[in-house]
């Protein structure tokens, strides 16, 4: 570990533009790594914060073969929407660049061309998936096949999604062409492979020697499972019309691998950052007195713990991640989040639907965040957290304090009087808070320090609940000139110390009790006089809103009418059952009728007793649909009866007959109607 770095670059994963933002995303790599810089910066530390659009790759083509356009017309669609999501978001990068830019172009091809005069690399023809019907070398994601580890028949041709597995195409049992659907070939192509195992030792020293002790479990654990796997080569270059052209003679028709495109894209979005701010790009990439932390999620662990630092290494003259924190998945309502299933919680749908509730879902996602185990986000836990803690806890404090100031003082600040015990312990554990948090935060341990923000407002509730000035004024005034200083201070405090957490709230906290840009974090522990007597603060505003059922209800709805379109689009026919002759089929009469009467059976909660006119007579049928319809909803409609069926004795009631149904996508009984036309009696054959 770098101890007290001159400057840090933080990354955050670059993400994918074939779609939006979802809150996986964020509980993953975006909300933690920003709580992670706004921290830093209250420290008045340098700071670099990195990301950007990654915006090559098969991902990008897939969508746009999906979506009938080209892939430009994809990563300018994607771009937009997520750079204005992270901005409505409060995401503070100081730079979001995009691999499509001119200067990522030259970065990546610059960093490619300097390892391949080296002789870095391996130059070799290989046998690669090929679809012959689309005329086309499949890139990873352009295969599906069983996975050789965990069985998985949904297997990528570069990772199993069920286990983490990271895998080559050729490495799937019974492959095929998303493209075609068709089984590929192996065809020889020419490709360049960065050799991993020449990096073992280094890797083995660095990790898991060297961060044994301050990398998470499950980074060094993965780490570790990958290295005593064996490192191969791994190819850098793929047969592909979309991506940056690999810079060497007789590439023609190849782009540089995305995974080794896409880490450059932090070199080249820094670069992009100093241009304009002025500054010395190289300081923040090549000085050893700079902390690198890369903030990703756990499907990303391997391309940022070893081939990445590989890359670097062969390179030569970068430095090496101090800490790559990466968080587990976040479920949503007991399911894996899923882009192509729409099952997910889009972030710009979600600030429509909620607006200016930015900080609501920031704390959900903390609080609940995925560090070290997969996590379930469901829509009530979200209601209860902005319920009974940011509006029952903080909010509630922040509002006493303030109306209370504005009650019995117009808004100014008391000159307190003598310190009582209570009064100067109060102080004294507030004053201890900054360096709490601060060591979770250093630890990345933001739940954790989430926690211990909110302990900060319980210590205001309880000070206020235990001293209790609404009782004292009317006795002894001037020792509420002393309460109301001390809840005010900490008050004050939460406007700075909740910045990184909730940077609306603590902005809107700030401009209530006139505190903007008065005192960094560390004031907090210093100065025992944060907001001084006789300023005058602001008017209260309510900090958190309730949610009410409803608007939860409405998402959980969303949810379940994007489940039941899965269900439709992934609904599969039963099989053809065997083969019969004509003479079988004739044997059945069906035939047009109405049922004219129904009523549910006495003691069966799934039996409709129905009267139906077939045209030849009027008969009785029992049929088990009363779960999917009330007996006066069908009265009246045209059905297909199975005329000679034998009758069946059912509770007593001689059924005489059958009438057809169906069930939808959702699982919901349909009937099987004729023609309006029809007439009751009416044969069908």
């Amino acid at each position: 570990m770098i101890q007290d770095p001159k400057r840090y670059t933080i990354t955050a994963a670059l993400p994918y533009t074939n779609g939006p933002i979802h809150i996986g995303h964020l509980a993953g790599v975006y909300v933690p790594s920003d709580i992670y810089a706004r921290f830093l910066r209250l420290q008045n530390r340098d700071v670099a914060f990195i990301c950007g659009s990654d915006e090559h790759g098969v991902a990008i083509s897939m969508k746009a073969k999906k979506e009938g356009i080209t892939p430009q017309e994809v990563i300018d669609k994607y771009h937009a929407i997520i750079k204005k999501s992270f901005e409505d978001f409060g995401i503070s990068f100081d730079n979001y660049s995009r691999t499509s830019a001119k200067i990522h172009h030259d970065t990546a091809s610059e960093f490619f061309r300097t390892l391949y005069e080296k002789g870095d690399f391996i130059e070799e023809v290989t046998e690669q998936l090929y679809d012959a019907k689309a005329n086309q070398f499949l890139a990873d994601r352009f295969v599906i096949g069983t996975c050789p580890k965990c069985g998985n028949d949904e297997a990528y041709g570069d990772q199993c999604e069920r286990c983490g597995s990271s895998l080559n195409a050729t490495d799937l049992i019974n492959p095929k062409s998303t493209i075609t659907g068709e089984t590929p070939i192996l065809k020889s192509t020419k490709h360049w492979f960065l050799p991993l195992d020449r990096y073992d030792a280094f890797l083995r020293e660095w990790i898991l020697v060297g961060h044994k002790n301050d990398w998470k479990p499950n980074v060094f654990g993965q780490v570790k499972s990958w290295l005593d796997d064996g490192l191969k080569p791994r190819a850098v270059t793929r047969d592909l019309d979309w991506g940056i052209p690999v810079p060497v003679e007789g590439a023609e028709g190849k782009v540089l691998y995305v995974w080794f495109d896409a880490p450059i894209g932090y070199i080249s979005s820094t670069k992009e950052w100093a241009q304009r701010e002025g500054k010395d790009w190289e300081p923040y990439w090549k000085s050893d007195d700079t902390k690198l932390v890369h903030f990703i999620g756990k499907d990303n662990i391997v391309f940022h713990c070893v081939i990445f630092p590989a890359m670097l290494k062969a390179e030569g003259s970068y430095i090496l991640p101090d800490n790559v924190p990466a968080n587990e998945f976040l479920n949503l309502e007991g399911n894996k989040l899923s882009t192509s299933k729409n099952w997910a919680v889009w972030l710009h749908e979600y600030l429509e639907d909620f607006p200016d509730k930015q900080d609501v879902l920031r704390y959900a996602l903390t609080s609940n965040a995925p560090e070290t185990k997969d996590n379930d986000f469901t829509w009530k836990d979200f209601q209860a957290r902005n319920n009974n803690e940011l509006v029952a806890i903080f909010g509630n404090f922040i509002n006493r304090v303030v109306v209370l100031t504005n009650k019995y003082y117009d808004g100014i600040v008391p000159q307190p009087n003598d310190f009582s015990e209570i009064d100067e312990a109060t102080l004294a554990e507030l004053k201890a808070y900054p360096a709490v948090i601060a060591s979770s935060v250093e630890r990345y341990r933001f739940r954790e320090a989430l926690g211990e923000l909110m302990n900060v407002a319980r210590l205001g509730n309880k000070y206020l609940a235990d001293e209790e000035p609404w009782k004292v004024i009317k006795d002894n005034p001037e020792r509420v000139h002393t309460q109301m200083y001390v809840a005010l201070q900490i008050a004050g405090a939460l406007s700075v110390l909740a910045e990184p957490f909730l940077p609306f709230t603590a902005q809107k906290l700030a401009r209530i009790l006139k505190t903007e840009n008065n005192f960094s974090w560390d004031t907090i522990s210093e100065d025992s006089d944060l907001i001084p007597a006789r300023r005058k603060i602001g008017e209260a505003e309510l900090l958190f809103a309730k949610i009410e059922d409803e608007e939860i209800q409405k998402q959980i709805d969303k949810l379940e009418a994007t489940k039941t379109a899965n269900k439709a689009e992934n609904k599969k026919a039963e099989p053809q059952k065997d083969l019969i002759q004509y003479e079988d089929f004739a044997k059945m009469d069906l035939r047009v009728g109405t049922i004219l009467e129904a009523e549910k059976m006495p003691k069966a909660n799934k039996l409709l007793v129905l009267k139906i006119d077939t045209g030849i007579d009027v008969r009785t049928i029992v049929s088990g649909i009363a779960e999917s319809f009330s007996p006066e909803e069908i009265i009246g409609k045209k059905v297909t009866v199975l005329a000679n069926l034998a009758p069946r004795n059912l509770r007593g009631v001689e059924s005489q007959g059958m009438i057809l149904m169906t069930t939808n996508a959702e699982g919901k009984l349909v009937f099987i109607n004729p023609d309006a036309e029809a007439g009751n009696g009416e044969t069908i054959n």
